[in-house]
């Protein structure tokens, strides 16, 4: 299969939009207490407006036929002339999803190799992402293409 990574336009929205409910969708299964589901972090109007947004690049991988077969949702992020933080320019990927049914064909990776490259020649100092610790095969994923923790979120429930 060949693919290709773009930048997502406006006829990618339909696409997205059920990618997005598989995201919730894996969230839901692993933390029903927390995800509604099925559900989308974004409308379609907003998804509209972010695809506009110079400062959160949104980036689909195709097939031949130009049909997504995942994004990455991306946020620029620096902390100017804070008092505790360096300035460092970060890339931050907010969401990242596979159609369930391309996974194991490598898209993925091409997402992520393509979000590392854009950070690197962007003169970003590091990328980041969160992820549940109920996705341990995301967890694993994100190991293998060479990401560590960070920090740990920690929760009790009362």
């Amino acid at each position: 299969m060949n693919l290709a990574i773009r930048r997502a336009t406006e006829k990618d929205i339909p696409k997205i939009l059920e990618l997005l409910v598989q995201v919730d969708m894996v969230h839901h299964n692993g933390r029903p207490d927390i995800f509604k589901g099925p559900a989308t972090k974004y409308s379609e109007g907003e998804l509209r407006e972010l695809l506009r947004d110079e400062a959160a690049p949104v980036f689909v991988c195709v097939d031949e036929n130009d049909v997504p077969l995942g994004h990455a949702f991306c946020v620029h992020k620096q902390f100017a002339d804070d008092s505790v933080m360096t300035d460092i320019k970060t890339l931050y990927i907010d969401d990242i999803c596979v159609d369930e049914n391309a996974r194991g064909q490598h898209v993925g990776k091409a997402l992520c190799e393509h979000v590392i490259a854009y950070a690197k020649e962007n003169g970003f100092y590091n990328v980041t992402l969160n992820v549940w610790t109920c996705n341990p095969s995301a967890i694993k994923f994100y190991e293998a293409m060479g990401l560590k923790p960070q920090k740990i979120g920690m929760e009790m429930l009362l």
